[in-house]
């Protein structure tokens, strides 16, 4: 028994005729005999009575009949929405918090202005456990900070955040400008390891010969920078995060010699993943916000 074969069944009920149904569906008469006469077979017994001038459902064709109704409703619910599967599958983005807070809103916005169907379903993770998530095939696309990662991934880099040392105004530095040496000395508020801040931050003093102690280590930026307003030391974070507390004057930045630190903000998608026209539409969208 084929779906073809209920769509027959269905087509004789409700002319009451093979002729008719014949001619609904585009089809000889002996072909909608032949399906009737396999469902019967199959069945075991008759599904129609043959009366001189039309056919009715006997009692077992009725049973059939109720049974066949939701699944054809069901078949035609899918071939109406079959052609706009694409648009309607849902995007799975991982994204960094500095992206997450400054970049996607915008992002998203304009995306939904030409795909209102498609949902965006976004996880904010630091950046490795966000690799890992599209390692995984968890994400569909990563949007994170940080050195461009190698195959089987491709990567566009659509701008880049310049990572400030800040501290509070009245927090007790004897200099603006300190050596590499004596920040390393300082009470120092850094993201965790893992996150893109932090490993370009030791990957810098790594290559100079240092390694960072932190005194508060946090996956929060707001703590970091509530901890930095009280006094309670030096933190390094996005420009982005601390540029309006810096106006503000709540906040104000040091230099570090031979310290300086940058991270480009990447998308990155599987080399051998397909790419939908909502996906492809985004990364254009990304593409485009370059600056």
């Amino acid at each position: 028994m084929t779906l073809r074969h209920l769509e027959i069944f269905k087509a004789v009920s409700e002319t009451k005729s093979f002729t008719r149904a014949a001619a609904r569906l585009y089809i000889t008469q002996s072909a909608v005999s032949h399906a009737i006469r396999e469902l019967e077979e199959q069945a075991g017994t008759p599904l129609f009575d043959r009366l001189s001038k039309s056919v009715h459902l006997t009692r077992s064709g009725e049973l059939l009949m109720q049974e066949i109704i939701p699944i054809l409703s069901a078949c035609s619910l899918l071939e109406s929405h079959i052609g706009h599967l694409e648009t309607q599958a849902p995007i799975r983005v991982v994204s960094s918090i500095t992206i997450a807070n400054f970049f996607l809103p915008a992002l998203l916005r304009d995306f939904y202005g030409k795909y209102p169907d498609t949902s965006v379903q976004v996880e904010v993770l630091r950046a490795s456990s966000a690799m890992e998530t599209l390692r995984q095939g968890k994400a569909d696309i990563a949007l994170i900070e940080g050195g461009l990662p190698q195959d089987p991934f491709r990567s566009l880099v659509f701008g880049s955040c310049r990572l400030k040392v800040v501290c509070a105004p009245d927090y007790p530095v004897s200099h603006t400008v300190m050596s590499v040496e004596e920040f390393c000395a300082e009470k120092l508020l850094l993201r965790e390891k893992g996150s893109a801040i932090r490993d370009t931050l030791d990957s810098a003093l790594y290559l100079l010969g240092y390694t960072a102690h932190p005194h508060w280590c946090s996956v929060n930026s707001s703590a970091l920078i509530a901890a930095a307003k009280a006094g309670l030391g030096i933190a390094v974070l996005a420009d982005a995060l601390v540029e309006d507390d810096l106006a503000q004057k709540h906040l104000r930045t040091l230099t570090v010699a031979e310290l300086a630190l940058k991270n480009d903000l990447v998308a990155v998608w599987h080399r051998d993943k397909f790419i939908s026209g909502p996906l492809s539409a985004l990364l254009s969208l990304i593409r485009d916000s370059k600056s």
